[in-house]
This record gives C-alpha cells, sequence and structure tokens, in this order.
C-alpha cells in the first residue's frame, strides 16, 4: 500500500507493512477511509489525502478556514462528507476553499461564518452535494478561475451577504468584468435558496457557458437591490438553461438576462419555471426580463412557465 505524507512515521509504517488503513486519529478504518474528530485533523486529512479516499467527518464544530488543493480524478475522486451536525465555522475568509482540487465531493456537511463559503478555484467536475451554507459575509457558493463542469445539489443556502455591501449571492459562477473565467457547465439543481440571500439567488456572469439551473426553489426576501440585485437570478452568460425552478419574494422581477459584454448574456432558455411576484414593488415585475434580445442575441420563454401577480410573464414573445 501507498504511504501517505505528510501523516506520521506511524501512519506511513503501518501502511507500508499492509496493516490497515489508520483514521487521523490513529485509529483502523475502512481502507481508504479516514476519519475525522478535530480541526487538526481535518486540515491534516484534506493535506494527506489521494485519489479514491474519503475523508469522514464526525458531527461537531471545526472552526477555522479549510484549504484543498490536492487533485483527484474523475475515475478516483476524493469525498469529503459529513452530517449537517459537523460545522466548518470560520472567523473570516473562506469557510472551504477548493483551490486547484478536481473531482472533489463535499457531501453533508455544513459551512458558517466566513467572509465566503464554498470557494471553488480552478477545480473541474467538483461535486457539492447535500451541503448547508450560512451565516456569511458575501456569497454562499462560488465557482470561479475556471471551474468547469462543477455541480451544486439538493444543497441549501441562506443568509448571506451580512456585511451590507449587496454581495451576498446565494450561488456565484464566474468573475464580472472579465472573459477569461470559463467556469461553463455549472449545474445548479434541486436547491433551496434563501431566505435572508443578500444578493441574487444565483447569479451567472459573463464569460460563462451552458450553466444550468433546474428544480431550485428561491426565497428572494433577502434582496436589498445593491449592485442591481432585484430578482432571483440574473444571467449575463450564454447559452444557461433556466427550467423547473419556483420562485417567490422578490423586490422586482423573478429572472432577467443582461449583456454585460458584446455577445454574452445569450441563448437562455426558460421553461417551466413558476413565479410568484407577489409584493413586488420594482418598475418592471416580470417573471422573466429579457432586457436585450435580437437575432444575434435571442433568449427563448417557453408557455410552460407561470406567473402569479405581477405585471406579466415576459417581455419578449412567447414560444408555445
Amino acid at each position: 500500500m501507498r504511504i501517505r505524507t505528510p501523516l506520521t512515521a506511524l501512519l506511513a509504517t503501518a501502511l507500508a507493512t499492509g496493516g490497515p488503513a489508520l483514521s487521523a486519529t490513529g485509529a483502523a478504518s475502512a481502507a481508504g477511509t479516514i476519519e475525522v474528530t478535530t480541526a487538526a485533523q481535518l486540515k491534516t486529512a484534506l493535506a494527506a489525502a489521494r485519489p479514491g479516499d474519503t475523508i469522514h467527518l464526525a458531527d461537531g464544530t471545526y472552526t477555522g478556514n479549510f484549504k484543498v488543493t490536492t487533485p483527484a480524478t474523475a475515475a478516483a475522486r476524493i469525498t469529503l462528507t459529513g452530517s449537517p451536525g459537523a460545522v466548518l465555522t470560520a472567523g473570516g475568509g473562506y469557510g472551504l476553499h477548493l483551490n486547484g482540487a478536481s473531482y472533489w465531493t463535499v457531501s453533508g456537511l455544513t459551512v458558517t461564518g466566513g467572509q465566503k463559503g464554498i470557494m471553488v478555484d480552478a477545480a473541474r467536475g467538483v461535486v457539492l452535494d447535500g451541503v448547508t451554507v450560512h451565516g456569511l459575509d458575501m456569497e454562499g457558493v462560488h465557482f470561479r478561475a475556471s471551474s468547469a463542469d462543477g455541480v451544486i445539489e439538493n444543497s441549501r443556502i441562506y443568509d448571506t451577504g451580512n456585511d451590507g455591501r449587496g454581495m451576498g449571492e446565494g450561488v456565484y459562477v464566474g468573475t464580472a468584468n472579465t472573459l477569461s473565467d470559463r467556469s461553463d457547465r455549472v449545474r445548479i439543481l434541486n436547491n433551496t435558496i434563501g431566505p435572508d440571500v443578500g444578493g441574487e439567488n444565483v447569479d451567472i456572469k459573463e464569460g460563462t457557458t451552458g450553466a444550468r439551473i433546474i428544480g431550485n426553489t428561491f426565497d428572494g426576501s433577502g434582496l436589498t437591490g445593491a449592485n442591481y440585485d432585484d430578482s432571483w437570478v440574473d444571467v449575463k452568460g450564454n447559452d444557461v438553461l433556466v427550467q423547473d425552478n419556483t420562485g417567490t419574494a422578490t423586490t422586482n422581477d423573478g429572472y432577467q438576462t443582461h449583456t454585460q459584454q458584446p455577445g454574452w448574456g445569450c441563448g437562455t432558455v426558460f421553461q417551466g419555471n413558476k413565479s410568484t411576484l407577489t409584493g413586488a414593488t420594482g418598475p418592471t415585475r416580470l417573471a422573466i426580463d429579457v432586457t436585450h434580445h435580437s437575432a444575434t442575441c435571442p433568449a427563448t420563454v417557453y408557455a410552460s412557465n407561470t406567473v402569479t401577480d405581477g405585471k406579466g410573464l415576459t417581455n419578449i414573445p412567447v414560444t408555445p
């Protein structure tokens, strides 16, 4: 068996001699599984993990900023898992930073208390499944620096943007004011986002392509209007699918598209979304507000979308 560095010499010797895999506490566990109960053990386990490994967190509070830089592979992912009672609590900075850590799966646990919750930088194929993210100064989950093919699913994000600057998006894909961040094909599936999210529930930035926003429940009761956050979803990337989502409690619109850079904010498809605009007070109050629509930069709004209250479904022709 391989030696895992930088774990202790005792652990390395046990592995090299064919002994059982050991946990971060030094106790025997199933091969490839590292059992963790403290913040120090978690940092050691994150540094030592190799493709195919699983790091399992016991319930408890893990205080600090946790960073991962080791990539896995598509065929042998690394998994960081725990129940919602396993809580990563940061006093500032990023709660969990996957920096170059491609093909990691993070499941079940809770991240709270930092500037930002889960940051994914330059990491392909990261899956966030069933996580809870809340209590943050800025955004909840951010796919950035060309983190393509990422997934966030079955998760709960709420109570973000607490520094009051309107920077509290629930899920943020890409980077503003640049076309070099190709965080393409990010899938945002079956999540509950809101309440008290201090920016859009989902923000898809220019330069990114192929996002899929499907089956989510949006609550915009935390929208502040700062930085133009007056909808659940703002699409500035290309070829985005927005499907079968349900939204309530917005200040203005349900969904918006914008062209921040020429040739971007194009090709968005909306179908099967249910929008309730009761209580909205903004100027347009549409379920789907397409701010730029032309033959060269189209959007498609299907008749399967519905709206309750507000001023109407959309401002472009509806496709049967």
